[in-house]
C-alpha cells in the first residue's frame, strides 16, 4: 500500500510541477524527448533494415547447406589459386550423396544462368534468370506455384522441357492469353509452360527474385549450357537439414565425410569443395548493424545526457520548493526513505513522459515511405525505450531526492 500510495503522491507533484511551469518543463523534457527519439529511430531503421536484407536472402533457403566449388567468405590468407583449381560439383557426385546420405530432409543439383532471352511468338524477355533443377528441388527451396503446376519425377528423369515461369515472365510473353500449354524458346529450344509461379515482387537489395525466372529440369538445362566441369556453368547440390538437426551440424559432418571420400581424398589432404550456409550472410549483416546500433546509442546519449540535467533541474527545483511541505512531512513522522521513494518517483515520471513522447515522434516516423523499406517499431524498441527514460529518471532524480529525504526537518520549515 505505502508503494501506491507513494506514487499516487508522486504522480500529483510531478502533475502539479508540469502545471506550474508548462514552458520550464517542456523544455526540460525536450532533451530526453530527442534523446529517446534518436536512439529508437536509430534502432528502428537498423531493425527494419536487417529484416529486408534478411528477407531478401530468403531465396538462399532455411536449414540448406549448399556444397560449391567457391566459399562465400574466402580465407584469410589462403592463395586464391586453390579456390580456382577445384572441380565444380558434378552430377554423379548428386548421385552418390543421393544414394548415401541419410541426414538429410531433401536435397538437389541446380544450375544457373543469369541474363538469358526468353523468346515466344513475337516477344520476348531479356534478363531472366535460368534454372536447372532435379526433382526435388521445391523441397530445399520454395517454389510457390500459383497455376499450374511442378514438374513430375518422370519430366525430370527423362529430361522433358518442360518450364516454370515467373509472374513477369508470364505478363510480358502472355498478357492476353494463359500461358499453360503455350510453348517458349530458349536458345531456340522450345519447352511448354507446365507452370506459373506467385508474385513475389521487389526486394531491399535487388536479390534474385523468381518473378524473372524460369525453371526448367536439369538434364533440359544441360542440353543447353555445359555444366560441372571448371570451364562450364558451375552447378550446386543444396541439401535441406531435419528441424531435429540443430545448426545442421549432423549434415555438414556427414556431407563432408561423403564428398571426400566420393573424391578420393586422404586424411591429410585438404577439402576442394565449399559447404557454404545462408547463415554466413545473416550472421555477417548482424555483425554490420552491431557497429550501426553502437553509433545510433552514441548520438542518442548525448541528448538523453542533456535530458538528464534538465530533470535533475527540475527537481532541485521541486525540492527548494517544497522544503516546508518536506520539514512538516518529516515532523508528522515520515521517514527518510518515504520522502526520498517520493521524489525519485517523481523524477521517473516526468521522465518517462519525455520518452514516451520521443517513441510517439518515432510511431509517425515508420509512416515515412521508403521505397521497398518498411519501418516497423517492434514491442522491443518500445520497451528499451521507455527502459531508458525509466534509466535517465533514476539517475537524474536520485540526488535530489537523497537532498530531499535528509533535510532538517526543523530548519525546512523554518524555510517558508
Amino acid at each position: 500500500m505505502i508503494v501506491l500510495k507513494l506514487v499516487a503522491e508522486s504522480l500529483v507533484f510531478a502533475w502539479n510541477a508540469l502545471k506550474s511551469n508548462i514552458l520550464r518543463t517542456v523544455l526540460s523534457l525536450l532533451g530526453v524527448t530527442v534523446g529517446i527519439f534518436a536512439i529508437i529511430t536509430v534502432f528502428t531503421i537498423v531493425d527494419s533494415l536487417e529484416r529486408s536484407i534478411k528477407d531478401s536472402f530468403s531465396f538462399l533457403g532455411e536449414r540448406v547447406l549448399r556444397v560449391e566449388k567457391w566459399p562465400w567468405l574466402f580465407q584469410e590468407d589462403y592463395p586464391w589459386w586453390k579456390y580456382f583449381n577445384r572441380p565444380q560439383p558434378t552430377e554423379n557426385e548428386f548421385n552418390f550423396l543421393l544414394e548415401n546420405i541419410t541426414q538429410a530432409e531433401a536435397l538437389t543439383i541446380f544450375a544457373e544462368k543469369g541474363n538469358t532471352l526468353v523468346v515466344h511468338e513475337n516477344s520476348s524477355q531479356g534478363g531472366v534468370e535460368l534454372y536447372g533443377v532435379s526433382y526435388q528441388y521445391n523441397e530445399v527451396f520454395e517454389v510457390p506455384v500459383e497455376t499450374g503446376r511442378y514438374f513430375s519425377i518422370q519430366e525430370v528423369d527423362l529430361t522433358r522441357n518442360v518450364a516454370l515461369i515467373g509472374h513477369e515472365l508470364n505478363e510480358t510473353l502472355f498478357p492476353y492469353t494463359n500461358a499453360l500449354g503455350q510453348t517458349i524458346k530458349v536458345k531456340g529450344l522450345k519447352f511448354v509452360v507446365i507452370g506459373i509461379m506467385e508474385e513475389q515482387g521487389e526486394n531491399f537489395i535487388d536479390a534474385s527474385s523468381l518473378d524473372r525466372a524460369c525453371i526448367i529440369p536439369y538434364g533440359s538445362f544441360l542440353k543447353l549450357y555445359a555444366s560441372g566441369s571448371n570451364w562450364g556453368i558451375g552447378s550446386t547440390i543444396a541439401l535441406k537439414a531435419f528441424e531435429s538437426d540443430e545448426g545442421a551440424v549432423e549434415l555438414e559432418g556427414e556431407v563432408t565425410g561423403l564428398m571426400r571420400s566420393k573424391r578420393g581424398l586422404r586424411p591429410r589432404e585438404e577439402e576442394d569443395f565449399a559447404i557454404n550456409r545462408p547463415e554466413a550472410f545473416a550472421q555477417m549483416v548482424s555483425n554490420i548493424f552491431d557497429v550501426i546500433g553502437v553509433a545510433g546509442w552514441i548520438i542518442g546519449s548525448f541528448s538523453i545526457l542533456v535530458g538528464g540535467f534538465g530533470i535533475a533541474n527540475i527537481m532541485f527545483v521541486s525540492v527548494k520548493e517544497r522544503t516546508h511541505i518536506i520539514g512538516i512531512q518529516k515532523s508528522l513522522g515520515a521517514f527518510n526513505y518515504f520522502i526520498l521513494l517520493q521524489f525519485l518517483f517523481e523524477s521517473i515520471f516526468l521522465s518517462l513522459i519525455g520518452g514516451i513522447a520521443g517513441i510517439i515522434l518515432v510511431y509517425f516516423v515508420t509512416f515515412l515511405q521508403l521505397g521497398s523499406l518498411v519501418l516497423m517499431l517492434t514491442v522491443k524498441n518500445i520497451v528499451l525505450g521507455l527502459g531508458v527514460s525509466v534509466l535517465v529518471g533514476v539517475v537524474s532524480g536520485v540526488v535530489p531526492a537523497l537532498v530531499a529525504s535528509r533535510l532538517d526537518p526543523v530548519e525546512a520549515i523554518r524555510s517558508a
